[in-house]
């Protein structure tokens, strides 16, 4: 007599499903925050509240007495909705869907692109230096004029905007019939497929990989005494100050980000090399290479959204500052690599086996 045993059940990832709960928690906060500074007048950290960079940012164009109202009204109205999304309910009405849908997508574009401004990513940039700097006091700067509470809001509308994002997303998927945790249905897109995703990743990745060593070319020529793109008193100002060596950790940041980015697309970037003995064929988790790729797209795309409303940004183009003019392309470019990166290896779905 054969006995058949049935094969184990794969494990069931149950994220998607608390993705609204948590983002209708983490904005409601923010929401009843942003009401108490609207009553007191006080607590508003960003625009022109926020006098270490605020100039930067988009919201500069908002004043004070509208933009408190405004993000106590937007942020509660979108917990509303994202408490909607997790209900396990049949598909609505087509109007209805798409209304909560575009309303979800437009609060958390402003909370994940347009709040955290180029802040973000020179915190992301400096904070190595910072962090190895410390102890010996170097870079010679005022840490708490760093770490206050306008930085503070901005990772706090990029983490609120991510939750949001994902509890759209998981919700659309539910109400359009697809699967909760990877999106794919009966018949996937044509170039949604890993051998799609092969060939547009590559040209993702060059584009995302070429611009950041663009940029840490003119640094790294600076430190050498070559004013490329400045003059050279202003060369010798930066030398002066030190400056010149922070534009260097800068420049380094940026050379090892256009490596890591070349992995994208390499077999390195699939299986750890020969010289990490400890690791070395095994796989590289997916996560390992797409969390921290998509940060730095988000930040990018950030900082360039700013920028974008700089008069500067559109005037004295010199080669210095030409490498930021492409900025924009950069971080859609990178978020494009990293997609197409996790198309290729995201593997069979835990919840349906699709893949």
């Amino acid at each position: 007599m054969t006995t058949i045993t049935a094969s184990r059940p794969r494990t069931d990832s149950r994220w998607p499903d608390r993705l609204a709960p948590l983002a209708a928690g983490w904005l409601g906060l923010w929401g009843v925050l942003a009401l108490v500074g609207t009553l007191t007048g006080a607590g508003y950290p960003f625009g022109p509240n926020d006098h270490n960079g605020g100039d930067g940012s988009l919201l500069r164009l908002v004043p004070v007495e509208v933009a408190t109202p405004l993000f106590a009204g937007v942020l509660l109205t979108a917990a509303v909705a994202a408490l909607a999304m997790s209900r396990p309910a049949a598909r609505p009405p087509g109007p209805l869907r798409a209304l909560l849908a575009g309303y979800g997508w437009a609060v958390a574009f402003v909370l994940v692109l347009v709040v955290p401004d180029v802040r973000v990513l020179i915190m992301l940039g400096y904070l190595p230096i910072l962090i190895v700097g410390a102890p010996f006091g170097w870079p010679p700067v005022d840490y708490s004029d760093l770490f206050n509470w306008a930085l503070f809001g901005r990772f706090a509308a990029l983490a609120g905007g991510l939750l949001l994002v994902g509890a759209v997303l998981a919700w659309q998927r539910r109400t359009a019939g697809a699967c909760v945790g990877c999106g794919r249905a009966d018949t996937d897109r044509g170039w949604t497929t890993p051998a799609a995703a092969t060939r547009w990743g590559r040209w993702a990745v060059g584009i995302a990989a070429v611009i950041p060593l663009m940029y840490a070319l003119t640094r790294f020529a600076w430190v050498a005494g070559i004013p490329l793109g400045i003059s050279r008193e202003f060369l010798t100002e930066l030398q002066d100050t030190g400056l010149v060596w922070a534009g260097f950790g800068l420049a380094a940041f940026a050379t090892v980000g256009a490596i890591l980015t070349l992995g994208l697309v390499q077999r390195w970037g699939e299986r750890f090399p020969r010289w990490m003995i400890s690791l070395a064929g095994r796989r590289v988790p997916v996560k390992l290479a797409v969390v921290p790729a998509t940060l730095v797209a988000i930040a990018v795309t950030a900082a360039s959204l700013g920028m974008l409303g700089q008069p500067e940004f559109w005037t004295g183009i010199d080669l210095a500052g030409f490498p930021q003019r492409l900025w924009p392309l950069w971080g859609v470019a990178l978020g494009a690599a990293t997609y197409a990166y996790h198309l290729r290896r995201r593997g069979a779905c835990r919840r349906c086996d699709r893949g």
